[in-house]
């Protein structure tokens, strides 16, 4: 039994943000989204381009012969694509730091090849129940896998939001996870950026996606629970569903929402045509009842003294000085012991310190550390290698410009003879 595939998608801007850094697309046979980081600038770039460039692999579907091939085409999409953004930073070097996630698949007869980098997410709803497909690539992921914090845990975690991978100017070859996924009729592939699984539980979206009301629809209910919820990110939905019937024609009845269209949304969409800057009645409606149900502030409270304690904590403060000052006194110069031999071992582990950087014109080793301490340099040239920065690849001559730290000079100069090796 052949399948065939429709799909719904749309992207919102949040409560919070003024800009949506979050892109997607949805195609004949391509479907993903990516969420952008790097500052307000930055993540609108990073998504729309890789969005853009990768979006083009649409029309190419037909060439598959298997879903392997589709996936690794898809990787090798998103390799150049990162290519893309580092030449994105060396024409515009403002935008250094940019990057994106991204979680999608090809459709190839009744398997989609499936390509993933960072913490949008893939799911399969099948049978009325929830699976997460990837695995997000993020730090609090690695602590839920080595048991150290639970799912709940990592909600709240203070660096819930420190991405391991993702494409950017960060790394020439990121690792793009890819896998191949057999489709029955009646699944539900969810694709979302972390706007929506970061905030709505898997329990509420299993219950909106149990109601069967058509896939743009449902997919609008997700955007309005993240609003319920108050989540400040960007959220961007995409809802693919696995067909055994021929796609209606003319005539009959259909829910045209979900028939096949290209489209793209959030920052790469094209011509203003973007359901994140729409607001439905609903929607309007939800952000008043969120201002409505901010708490007021703590109201002020007076407490008198009483006077017959005055003199008492008087004396009590006076004491509570002298001893104070003694501690400070006797902690003081236990500092002034410890910043010595701090700054003696420091010295020391600096002077064993080396790292690859440049002097603007060749590729330098220097000994020492990346710094100054006031007028006093950290850092001396220790070998110049004579090779010109102007010989190195883009992502070489990035990392030489924002150096490179060496246990030792040996491994300094393995470093340079890499670089030298790497360059064009």
């Amino acid at each position: 039994m052949t399948l065939n595939f429709d799909a719904a998608i749309a992207s919102h801007v949040g409560l919070a943000r003024s800009n949506n850094q979050d892109s997607g697309f949805s195609g004949a046979h391509l479907f993903f989204v990516a969420d952008g980081m790097g500052g307000h600038a930055g993540g609108d770039v990073a998504s729309a381009t890789v969005t853009r460039f990768v979006a083009d692999a649409d029309a190419t579907a037909k060439q598959f012969e298997t879903a392997e091939d589709a996936s690794e085409a898809l990787r090798k999409h998103l390799l150049k694509a990162n290519l893309k953004l580092a030449e994105k930073v060396e024409e515009r070097p403002e935008l250094s730091g940019l990057g994106t996630t991204f979680s999608g698949f090809f459709t190839v007869g009744n398997q989609l090849g499936v390509a993933h980098i960072g913490d949008s997410r893939l799911y399969l709803f099948r049978d009325g129940k929830l699976r997460q497909i990837t695995s997000d690539h993020t730090f609090v992921q690695k602590l839920i896998d080595a048991g150290q914090i639970t799912e709940d845990e990592a909600r709240v975690h203070p660096r819930r939001s420190v991405l391991m991978r993702v494409l950017g100017d960060v790394d020439s070859r990121p690792l793009i996870d890819t896998e191949v996924l057999d489709a029955e009729a009646g699944d539900i592939y969810l694709l979302c950026s972390d706007g929506l699984c970061g905030y709505v539980d898997e329990k509420t979206i299993t219950s909106e996606l149990r109601r069967e009301l058509g896939l743009q629809q449902t997919v609008d209910n997700l955007i309005d629970r993240t609003l319920e919820v108050g989540a400040p990110d960007n959220v961007t939905i995409a809802l693919v569903r696995a067909n055994a019937a021929p796609k209606p024609v003319a005539g009959e009845l259909a829910d045209t929402a979900t028939l096949p269209v290209t489209k793209f949304v959030g920052s790469a969409a094209r011509d203003g045509d973007d359901s994140a800057l729409q607001t439905s009645t609903q929607r309007t409606r939800i952000l008043s009842r969120r201002r409505r149900k901010v708490a007021p502030a703590p109201e002020a409270h007076f407490e008198p003294k009483v006077d017959e304690y005055l003199a008492e904590l008087i004396a009590e403060t006076k004491r509570r000085t002298w001893r104070r000052r003694a501690i400070w006194a006797l902690g003081a110069m236990v500092a002034i012991a410890l910043a010595l031999s701090v700054i003696f071992v420091g010295y020391q582990w600096v002077q064993s310190r080396y790292y690859v950087g440049t002097d603007g014109v060749n590729v330098i080793i220097y000994q020492g550390i990346q710094a100054d301490l006031g007028p006093i340099s950290l850092n001396k040239e220790e070998e110049n290698t004579s090779i010109p920065l102007g010989e190195l690849g883009i992502y070489e001559r990035i990392q030489v410009e924002r150096t490179i730290s060496a246990n030792s000079l040996t491994e300094a100069r393995d470093i340079v003879l890499r670089l030298s090796g790497g360059s064009e």
